[in-house]
Parts: structure tokens; sequence; C-alpha cells
């Protein structure tokens, strides 16, 4: 090799090295997923809010993994029961445990932007979502009512956030102890719409936010913000345990090995190291006595192409250019699901957000393939020319997401 030869040599390991060097330092982009995970420590994880918790009621306080009404099967003791995420679903026999551990003297505290309509049912609530028409965003104002916690300047979140109130409360029986507005230029709430409230439940209460936000590490360490979600919380303070819900979390940690059953119960596991040990020692006393040809197995020809082909032929035949749409639709959205781990029920700016961010797509990009998805599911019949252009764009979509369909 030449002088010259290894001259481009070097500079070409040198330039790769810089290439390494410049990936591996570039700093992370911050993950927003809506986790309320106590264990993450990205924005909307609420690691701080827990460690705060554990430290000022120390072993009053308890985590709960599994899901109510499991739990309350038990004799679960008196507490307070702690539920933070950005929706809550539960089901009509996990609801009615639930109120009837309440109406014997327990608290159970909810922050989230959804919640059941089951419940909202019960209690007789009513929600809704606030916009301004002259903004794209909404920044919630928060505040509390009592006027010994109340600010004299509300709370501003300046994140662009779904912003929910309660429409209609039951004015007899439910305490209004907090309020918001969408941020219009001005920190000050002077059109208040409810988003905390108290309601009795036999002996009992049961409290509602509709701004989980509030707990998350985001909002805790920007400036002053701790005081607020202190005094959100000290409405149960008590001295009674703290029951930390970790089964209604949009960041739960799921243990998807399939060898994770073996692990946990200590007689499967050492079995199953006998079974390796065992496979072991056969490989290498008997697999130099006996060698055995190997036949040559032709692949199984795989077919999906000409049977898709098939059926898409008979859709095309008969014109049902709408029914191929559909289906489009309700693949790129199970794409959407399982993929980017996105829920398809609710398709708003906030959805449009999460993605839009997981995607690589921007923003304008986004709503405009949505909104002609709607277009499309909502008209009685499909022409060639859209359903070409729904194709079209759902694979450009896919492709920027990691380059491929």
């Amino acid at each position: 090799m030449g002088r010259f030869q290894k001259t481009l040599l070097v500079g070409f390991l040198i330039v790769i090295a810089g290439f390494i060097y410049l990936e591996a330092t570039k700093p992370m982009p911050i993950n927003w997923y809506p986790s309320y995970n106590n264990e993450d420590k990205i924005p909307y994880g609420t690691h701080v809010l827990f460690k705060v918790l554990e430290d000022t009621f120390l072993e009053n306080i308890t985590e709960i993994t599994q899901s109510p009404f499991e739990k309350l099967q038990d004799s679960l003791q008196e507490g307070n029961y702690i539920f933070i995420n950005d929706q809550i679903g539960f089901d009509e026999a996990e609801q009615d445990k639930m109120l009837n551990w309440i109406s014997k003297g327990n608290s159970v505290f909810i922050a989230s932007n959804y919640i059941s309509k089951n419940l909202l049912d019960t209690l007789k609530l009513k929600k809704n979502t606030a916009v301004l028409l002259n903004k794209i965003g909404t920044e919630p104002l928060l505040n509390l009512v009592n006027k010994d916690l109340k600010s004299k300047t509300p709370y501003h979140i300046k994140r662009d956030l779904r912003l929910s109130y309660f429409e209609e409360i039951d004015t007899l029986s439910h305490t209004v102890l907090g309020v918001t507005q969408v941020y219009n230029d001005t920190l000050k709430i002077t059109k208040p719409l409810v988003n905390f409230i108290k309601a009795p439940v036999g002996n009992g209460f049961i409290y509602i936010h509709t701004q989980p936000e509030i707990f998350t590490n985001y909002f805790l360490l920007i400036d002053d913000n701790a005081t607020y979600t202190q005094q959100v919380l000290s409405y149960i303070n008590n001295g009674k345990l703290l029951l930390w819900d970790r089964h209604y979390k949009s960041g739960k940690r799921i243990n998807l090995s399939p060898l994770h059953i073996l692990f946990s119960n200590k007689y499967l596991k050492w079995a199953y190291y006998f079974v390796l040990i065992g496979a072991f020692l056969f490989v290498i006393f008997e697999g130099k006595r006996k060698q055995r040809s190997i036949p040559i197995v032709a692949p199984l020809t795989n077919k999906t192409y000409e049977y898709t082909r098939t059926i898409s032929g008979m859709y095309l035949d008969k014109k049902e250019n709408h029914k191929i749409a559909q289906k489009q639709i309700a693949l790129f959205f199970e794409f959407i699901r399982t993929r980017l781990r996105v829920p398809t029920e609710h398709i708003n700016s906030r959805f449009f957000n999460a993605v839009a961010s997981r995607t690589g797509n921007d923003m304008e990009t986004t709503k405009n393939l949505f909104t002609f998805i709607e277009k499309v599911q909502h008209q009685q019949d499909t022409s060639q020319s859209e359903l070409i252009k729904l194709y079209e764009e759902i694979t450009v979509f896919k492709k920027n997401t990691d380059g491929r369909t």
C-alpha cells in the first residue's frame, strides 16, 4: 500500500471516528411520554413526587401493583388510595368495591384527564374541555379556592395540555376545592372553571382533580409549583396510610420475557438450569460419537402475497373502494396502537402531539392526514383517486417513522 493510500485510509478512519464521537455525545431527545410511573425521571413521570412522599411519610406509604378490584378483595386497612394517570377507567364491579371501601370512612384521590363514565354518572358529574378560539394551544392556569391555600397569582403550566373541567356538579353535596382557566396572556383567572372537587361517599370522601400533570417531575421542578401540589395533597394528609396505585399507569412496567414464569419460581428455575446443563453435557459426550447427516428441507413457500393479491383483486373488481379505504384506515390505527403505543379512542391535539413526536412527522402533516382519514370514514362512497391518495399519504407517513412501511 502506497503512502497516498495510507493517508486516505487514516483520513477516512478519522472521519468515521469523528462521526461516532458526535453520535455518542449528542444529547438524548426529551421523552414527553405521559408515564406517571414513580420510577420514571422523564418530565411526565412522578419520581420526584413519590420520593417526597416517601421522605415525608416514611413507612406510612405503600405501593399497590394489583388492580383495585383484586386489592379490595382483601381486608384492606384504612387509608387514602391515590390514583394519578392520564386516564382512569374503573369497570362497574371495581367501582362498586371502591365506593363501598370509601363509605367506611376512607378516601380516594383521583387525578386524571379522563375518568370512566360510570364514575362520573354515579357522582352526578359532567366533564368538558376548555379551549380558546383565538389560540392554538391551551396552557392551564390553576389555583385553589380556600383562602388559606389560595395563591395571589395562579400557577401557570407553560405547556400545551388538555384542560378538562367539571361542567356540572352536584352543588348540594360536592365541595369545590380548585379552579382553572386557559391562559390568555394574563396571569388572572377571570372566568373560573371547576377542576378540583370533594364528593362525600358514605363516611368517606372521593377527591377528583382533572389536571394530573401537576404531580409530574416537570411541574414540580419549575418555580414554586411544588407548593400548589403540596396544598392539593394536604386534603388527604390525615395521618392514615397512603396507598399509591401502580396498576393504572400508562408507563407501567410489563415483563414480556417468556422465561419470566420460570425464573419467578425457584423450583422451575433450577429445573431449567439442570436441563441446560444436561443438554450441554449431551452435546460434549454424545455429539462427537454420532454424526448424522442433516437432510435438506425446502422452506415453505410464502403464499401471503398471492392471497392478499387475490382478496384485493376481488374488492377492486367489485369497485368497493370504500371498503378498501376502511380496511386501510383500520390497519393504520392498529399500527399506531401497537407500534407507537398511542390510544386512538380520542383524536385530539394530545393525540396529534404524541403521534407526531413518535413518527418524526411535523404537526401539520399529522393533522392533515387524520383530517383526510376522518373525511373518508364519514363519507358514503370513496373514489379511486381518494383511495390512491389515502394509500400514498399513509405510506409516506409510516416511512418517516422508521424508514420502512
